[in-house]
């Protein structure tokens, strides 16, 4: 179970009809989960959004609500199906407006070019402020903790490498410890693991049933900072041992 806790996750939305339709393959999410990852956050969820101004616009005020940062990747171009810039304005309730140093940008990459078209890109959430871009310089957008960028990889990568050296510390790291119960059934268990829940409510618990050529068995994650991990991997163990309930560690 992913942590909801505030500052110890982020989501990730990532937009495009394309990848929906299987045209193209998603890498935001596997680079964001490892990058975050390696500085002690998670994932709290990931959605694939198609091209759709209506969805794109009540999945971002969802994710505006929630209590951790996002990450958005796709839809920040100047063509009619690049929507992620007016619906993280209409999200957040905010006009857009002709970002001045964005514009400067894409006037300098484009020269004459940049008109009437390629300046669109310049249109963002009022009050936003920019996430550069080291391979065409056209810059993604940050509107408080919420953070977009292009769609292509190569761009998206380093831009999101560098919101988090900005701007998200590394945490303590995370560790998880496992036990497998062979023989269990989940439903035989439930009253042990919300005894335990409500009594380690620093640490994420998870419950995974599998069925093997021997029987039913669960695995049963504790994952959270070490100390608090060992402290609740060493009570689930001493609640197992007191109900019977036989186990092996991973």
């Amino acid at each position: 179970m992913s942590s909801d806790k505030p500052g110890a996750a982020f989501g990730a939305v990532v937009i495009g009809t394309e990848i929906l339709r299987g045209k193209r393959e998603d890498r935001h999410v596997a680079h964001l989960r490892a990058v975050a990852a390696a500085r002690g956050y998670e994932l709290a969820y990931a959605l694939v959004l198609a091209d759709q101004a209506e969805q794109i616009t009540g999945q971002l005020r969802w994710a505006y609500a929630r209590p951790e940062p996002l990450f958005c990747y796709g839809g920040l171009g100047a063509t009619p199906d690049d929507l992620t810039r007016a619906c993280a304005a209409a999200a957040a309730d905010l006009p857009l407006a002709r970002h001045p140093e964005a514009a400067q940008l894409i006037r300098t990459r484009f020269g004459a070019g940049a008109e009437p078209v390629r300046i669109r890109m310049a249109d963002l959430p009022a009050g936003a402020a920019l996430i550069p871009n080291p391979v065409n310089q056209i810059p993604g957008f940050s509107l408080g903790k919420h953070h977009f960028f292009p769609g292509f990889p190569q761009m998206a990568q380093p831009m999101t490498e560098w919101v988090l050296e900005q701007h998200y510390p590394p945490r303590p790291a995370r560790i998880e410890a496992r036990l497998l119960l062979p023989g269990s059934r989940e439903g035989d268990l439930v009253p042990l693991m919300e005894a335990f829940v409500a009594a380690h409510p620093a640490v994420d618990f998870s419950s995974l049933p599998h069925f093997a050529d021997s029987g039913p068995q669960i695995e049963l994650g504790v994952a959270g900072e070490a100390a608090a991990v060992a402290a609740a991997a060493a009570d689930l163990k001493q609640r197992l041992i007191g109900a019977g309930v036989p186990f092996r560690e991973l």
